[in-house]
């Protein structure tokens, strides 16, 4: 009992194992050297028929053509299968032939005798035309199909892959189904691929079958005559029923799987309907091509001289099943008219049910949204060369490498109450940004010096706002010579996005990107997410602090150092101002080389300090600027703007340094005011940074 419990596990190790296949060649090359008995043969010869049938029936109902990927490999095995059965046939023919018609096996027998029925000449010849039928026209036909999907597939995988991406910017689809679709495509150029190569195995059999067959009836009379002293008559009527039993039990299988193979790579379909649902619908549905068929097959039956009685009855019968067609489209119609309904009927019948209010029905806003103007549709169809699509995935991939965080999908659609040439992008629902473009037309903008005029439509770059005039792009050339920099439409609503994302980056991350961003840190560093969330601080806390970040301009790629410090900082405090100040000195080498870059010298605006000490008193017990006289704000605004401008002048970034206790709050004073400048405080610059005054406001 305990050996045939090991049985299936035995099975299991030898599937695991990969000894399948090679096994099944050995057999099959053992079926080719090693004789085997007519029993056996019989055998054989019953599975490759009922392999072919099962074959055929799984293409049949199969809904489309990867739905049986596997097919170019079991094409390649059942010949290899077949021509190991005719060689192994041949062998017991020509040794065991002079024994008589079951020397081979009674299947072997039984398809000879059923075919010849008497007259080898006729069965000799119905045998050519089944194996001409087999080679001209099924396999050459299935061959031909095969050769030219695949090129077209090959041809058209570019197209489809651009697709998916169009598809997956715009936010229809998600990264996992892309994923399975480019799988599909890659599948399915593989698949046509194969088939190419196999239509080639099915024509090369089919062209053995014949030399077999030759061979055979040439092979059975010579040694039917000279080694077994038998009658040419006798021995012609031996093994030519033994040739073409044979070779009729190897080509019907081989016909059988041939038009398997036409009808794979004929299949079109990926409706989900079988093949018989298809040929109702697309053959019989319509009446008035049956009905028209059978008007033609009743005039040929009239007409004198003609088989009248076949004609008229298949006419009749295609009159009578269109006429039911007819009356089985008009059955709704029929049903609602049927009776006289009182008014008070009619109303209550033409009432709409409607049914209970959900969920579903409230609509989600998108997170970042683009509504066109239709004149502008082109530029994101692909299929009309339209090239947003590809910017916009350009930008989130930019984006989401700098931020530290996926970007989510840019969900465009149409917008037929916008003008023709605008476009609008929204966040969560809200417009934060609207603009005019001329789809056929490029912009010239003006950075600051150009060497000359430009003819055309004034306007203003909408990303920085710029002065910028739109041109024909025969003018390109010539604007650039004058210093404009010239973009293209894609180019500009790309860059104006890429703008409006990056400045509403924190509006962009809640708790389920950053649940993301904890999880792929946890890969690396379990126990300190372990330490911080929930155990330390709930994830609202983390949350409020990366949007802090951003707001800032300050990326969340370390999110490590971000934690780390959040676990550091955490016992002492949860207001998400402090700790995000404590994670910006932790940030401090990355926040100084992102403003700065690799110089080693930092220049930097300070405040005097009597207007610090004034700044310090102003927000003792009080919410930050909130405490700040006009006076004191005007002159504090003006002098750092002054100064902010000098800076911006000579090419180099404005830098306020002030104490950590003013930094949170003259940050939120110059945020908008002067949005070049950038706050600092002095505990986050690194030690090895050299500072220099440039300027001192209040002094």
């Amino acid at each position: 009992m305990a050996q045939f419990e090991q049985f299936p596990i035995n099975l299991e190790t030898l599937k695991r194992s990969g000894l399948g296949a090679p096994i099944a060649v050995l057999m099959l090359l053992a079926m080719i050297v090693i004789p085997l008995p007519p029993f056996l043969l019989d055998i054989f010869f019953i599975f490759n028929i009922a392999f072919s049938l099962l074959i055929l029936m799984v293409a049949l109902n199969a809904d489309r053509p990867m739905d049986f990927a596997v097919f170019p490999t079991i094409i390649l095995v059942a010949t290899l299968f077949r021509l190991a059965l005719n060689v192994a046939s041949t062998r017991v023919v020509l040794l065991e032939g002079h024994t008589g018609p079951a020397a081979a096996g009674q299947v072997i027998k039984s398809f000879g005798e059923f075919v010849i029925g008497g007259n080898y000449t006729v069965g000799l010849i119905v045998f050519i035309i089944l194996v001409i039928i087999n080679f001209a026209v099924v396999t050459k036909g299935s061959g031909r199909i095969s050769e030219v999907s695949a090129r077209f597939t090959l041809d058209a995988m570019p197209g489809k892959q651009m697709a998916i991406d169009a598809d997956l910017n715009s936010g229809l689809i998600d990264q996992d189904e892309a994923r399975q679709r480019r799988k599909d495509i890659a599948q399915e150029a593989d698949f046509y691929g194969s088939m190419d190569g196999a239509s080639k195995f099915v024509r090369g059999d089919a062209v053995a079958g014949i030399m077999i067959t030759v061979i055979n009836i040439i092979g059975g009379l010579i040694v039917g005559v000279f080694q077994h002293d038998m009658g040419a008559g006798e021995a012609g009527q031996i093994y030519v029923l033994l040739t073409i039993g044979d070779g009729l039990v190897a080509q019907i299988p081989a016909l059988v799987l041939s038009s398997a193979a036409g009808i794979i790579v004929t299949r079109v379909s990926d409706s989900g309907d079988s093949m018989g649902e298809q040929v109702s619908k697309q053959l019989l549905d319509n009446p008035k091509v049956i009905l028209i068929t059978a008007g033609v097959l009743l005039f040929v039956g009239v007409i004198p001289g003609m088989p009248n009685i076949p004609f008229l009855l298949f006419g009749s019968a295609l009159a009578g099943f269109g006429y039911w067609q007819i009356q089985k489209q008009k059955e709704p119609v029929v049903e609602l008219a049927e009776g006289t309904p009182t008014p008070e009927q009619t109303l209550e019948n033409e009432a709409p049910v409607m049914k209970e209010l959900s969920w579903d029905d409230v609509p989600m806003v998108d997170s970042i949204g683009l509504e066109v103007g239709y004149r502008l549709i082109p530029m994101v169809d692909q299929a009309q060369g339209g090239e947003l699509m590809g910017r916009i995935k350009g930008v989130r991939k930019k984006l989401s490498q700098e931020l530290g965080f996926l970007i989510p999908a840019v969900h465009i659609r149409d917008n037929l109450d916008l003008p023709p040439n605008n476009y609008r992008i929204s966040l969560m629902g809200v417009t934060v940004g609207e603009a005019e473009i001329l789809a056929e037309q490029e912009m010239a903008i003006n950075p600051g010096q150009v060497y000359g005029t430009l003819e055309g439509t004034e306007t203003t770059d909408p990303a920085f706002g710029l002065e910028a005039i739109w041109i024909e792009p025969s003018k390109r050339e010539s604007a650039q010579g004058l210093g404009y920099t010239v973009v293209d439409p894609e180019t500009v609503i790309a860059t104006h996005l890429s703008q409006l994302l990056q400045g509403h980056a924190h509006e962009l991350i809640g708790h389920e990107e950053l649940q993301k961003l904890m999880d792929q840190l946890a890969k690396t560093t379990p126990k300190l997410v372990e330490d911080l969330v929930p155990k330390l601080m709930p994830l609202g806390t983390v949350v409020r602090v990366a949007q802090n970040l951003l707001s800032e301009g300050i990326p969340i790629k370390d999110m490590r150092t971000i934690a780390e410090s959040l676990v550091e900082n955490g016992h002492k405090t949860q207001d998400a101002t402090i700790l995000t100040a404590q994670v910006r000195v932790a940030l401090g080498r990355m926040i100084v080389q992102k403003i700065n870059g690799l110089e080693k010298e930092l220049e930097v605006i300070t405040l005097s300090p009597e207007l610090e000490q004034l700044l310090h008193q102003s927000i003792q017990g009080v919410e930050g600027a909130a405490a700040l006289e006009p006076v004191m704000a005007e002159k504090l605004h003006k002098g750092l703007a002054e100064s902010s401008q000098r800076q911006e002048m000579v090419g180099k970034p404005a830098v306020l340094l002030t104490s950590p206790q003013l930094r949170e709050m003259m940050a939120r004073f110059v945020k908008h005011s002067i949005p070049g400048l950038s706050v600092l405080s002095y505990s986050e610059i690194p030690d090895d940074k050299q500072l220099k005054i440039i300027a001192t406001v209040g002094s």
